[in-house]
C-alpha cells in the first residue's frame, strides 16, 4: 500500500548537523535573508494569528507526538496510492496526530506499514502515532459494513442479507431496487432479441455476488449503486455482450441462462453444458414444446410470490403448471428474467456455452454429478440412475 515512507521531510534522514550547515553555491545568503524578510511579512500579516500558523508548520516538520490514547473519534480515509506521508498529512490535518512528521517515524520503525489497505477507518483525536499506525493496520477500525453475496441467491435474499449488516431495513432496499437503470444498469440490458419484454423494474441478476465493504453511513441506494457498478465491471471483463451475441441473443437472454445454469448446475464444469441446453430447448425449435420445463423457475415464482420453495419431489401438477405463474412449466422459449444473481463461472458458461445435442440434464448423485440425454428414454434412464443412488427423483 505504501510506496515511499518520507517524500516530504526531504533530509530528515540525515545528520541535522551537516544539513543545517551546508553550503550553496551562489547567492546563499541573498536567498536566508529573502527567507527571513518573507516570515517577518507573513507574521505581520497574520497578527494573532501568527501563533497558530508557526504551531502548524512546525506540526509538519517536528516529530511532535501525543501521549494518547486520544479522545472521541474520526473518519480517516486512506486513498489509493497513498504513501506514509500523505496519511500522514491527513491524520495530521484532523487532529489525529500531533505531527506527520511523528506518524512518518512511526512508519519508518513499523514494518507492517507497508500493508496499510485503502479504505476508510475510525480513529480518535490526540493519538499516540504508533497507535493510530496500529489503528489503522487493523482492519476491525475499517468504517465499513462487510458484506458477502454468495452465488444463486434471489434479491430478496440479498436485501435481507444487507439489511442485517447495514441495520437498513431490507423495505428500503426493495423500494431503492425498482429502478435499476437509475442505480447504474445500463439500458440495452433492458433488451430481448426473441422479441420478449423485459421488465424495466426488475434488479434479480444484476447484483453481483462478492464480498462488499460499504461505507456505515451509505443509504440502500448507495450499496445497490455500488453492487450494480461491480457488476458492470465484471460484464466489461467477461466481454459479456459481445460473446453473448455469437448465440445470437441479447446479452439478458444470456443472464437469464446463466441464473438457472447457477441453480440448476452444483459444478463449475456442468455451468456451461446447462446453458447449452436450455439454448437448445427455448431457440432450436426442435424440442417439442420449446419450454423449459424447469422445476427452479417454478419455485422462483413462489419464493418472490412469499411462499417456500418446494422439493422437486414434492412440486404439485398445479403448481408446475400453474397458468398465472409466469415461469411455469409450459412458457415458450427462455425464461423472462433471471431467477438468481448468477457469479463468474456460471456467467462464463452462459456465453460460453460449449455445443452440444442435449435437451436434458438431471443430477444422478450426491457429489452433484450432471448426466446428460438427448431423448425422453435417455433422461428417464438417468434418473432411474439418480434414484439408485439416493436422489428422490422417482416420483416425476
Amino acid at each position: 500500500m505504501i510506496d515511499e515512507l518520507d517524500q516530504a521531510f526531504d533530509g530528515a534522514g540525515e545528520d541535522p548537523g551537516r544539513w543545517r550547515h551546508r553550503k550553496r553555491k551562489g547567492g546563499g545568503r541573498g536567498r536566508t535573508l529573502l527567507t527571513m524578510t518573507l516570515v517577518i511579512v507573513l507574521l505581520g500579516v497574520l497578527g494573532g494569528g501568527a501563533y497558530f500558523g508557526i504551531s502548524k508548520v512546525k506540526g509538519f516538520f517536528s516529530a511532535e507526538d501525543y501521549p494518547g490514547p486520544g479522545t472521541g473519534s474520526v473518519v480517516v480515509e486512506v486513498k489509493s496510492g497513498d504513501s506514509a506521508t500523505a496519511i500522514a498529512n491527513t491524520l495530521y490535518g484532523l487532529g489525529v496526530v500531533k505531527s506527520a512528521a511523528a506518524f512518518v517515524d512511526a512508519a519508518k520503525e513499523n514494518p507492517k506499514s507497508k500493508d496499510i489497505q485503502v479504505g476508510s477507518y475510525l480513529l480518535r483525536k490526540e493519538m499516540k502515532a504508533a497507535d493510530a499506525l496500529v489503528m489503522l493496520l487493523d482492519l476491525k477500525n475499517k468504517n465499513v459494513n462487510k458484506v458477502t453475496i454468495p452465488e444463486g441467491l434471489i434479491s430478496l435474499q440479498i436485501f435481507d442479507k444487507l439489511s442485517e449488516a447495514t441495520k437498513i431495513p431490507a423495505a428500503e432496499f426493495k423500494k431503492a431496487a425498482k429502478s435499476p437503470q437509475k442505480l447504474g444498469v445500463p439500458a440495452m440490458w433492458f433488451k430481448r432479441r426473441d422479441g420478449k419484454k423485459v421488465d424495466p423494474a426488475n434488479i434479480e441478476g444484476f447484483l453481483y455476488p462478492a464480498t462488499y465493504e460499504f461505507p456505515k453511513d451509505a443509504t440502500a441506494t448507495d450499496i445497490l449503486k455500488i453492487i450494480i457498478e461491480h457488476f458492470n465491471n465484471e460484464m466489461t471483463k467477461l466481454d459479456f455482450a459481445n460473446k453473448a451475441s455469437k448465440f445470437n441473443i441479447s446479452p439478458y437472454e444470456a443472464l437469464v441462462a446463466g441464473s438457472i445454469a447457477q441453480v440448476e448446475a452444483l459444478l463449475p464444469q456442468d455451468m456451461g453444458p446447462v446453458a447449452r441446453v436450455l439454448y437448445n430447448r427455448a431457440y432450436l425449435g426442435t424440442f417439442p414444446c420449446g419450454c423449459l420445463q424447469l422445476d427452479s423457475t417454478v419455485n422462483y415464482w413462489l419464493r418472490i410470490s412469499g411462499k417456500d420453495a418446494k422439493a422437486s419431489e414434492k412440486l404439485l401438477a398445479s403448481e408446475l403448471h400453474d397458468p398465472k405463474n409466469p415461469y411455469n412449466y409450459d412458457v415458450k422459449g427462455m425464461a423472462i428474467g433471471p431467477i438468481s444473481n448468477p457469479g463468474e463461472i456460471a456467467l462464463k458458461g452462459a456465453i460460453e456455452a460449449p455445443k452440444n445435442d442435449y435437451f436434458f440434464f438431471v443430477t444422478i448423485d450426491k457429489k452433484g454429478t450432471m448426466a446428460y440425454g438427448k431423448t425422453n428414454d435417455d433422461h428417464k434412464a438417468n434418473i432411474r440412475k439418480a434414484c439408485k443412488n439416493g436422489i428422490p427423483l422417482c416420483g416425476n
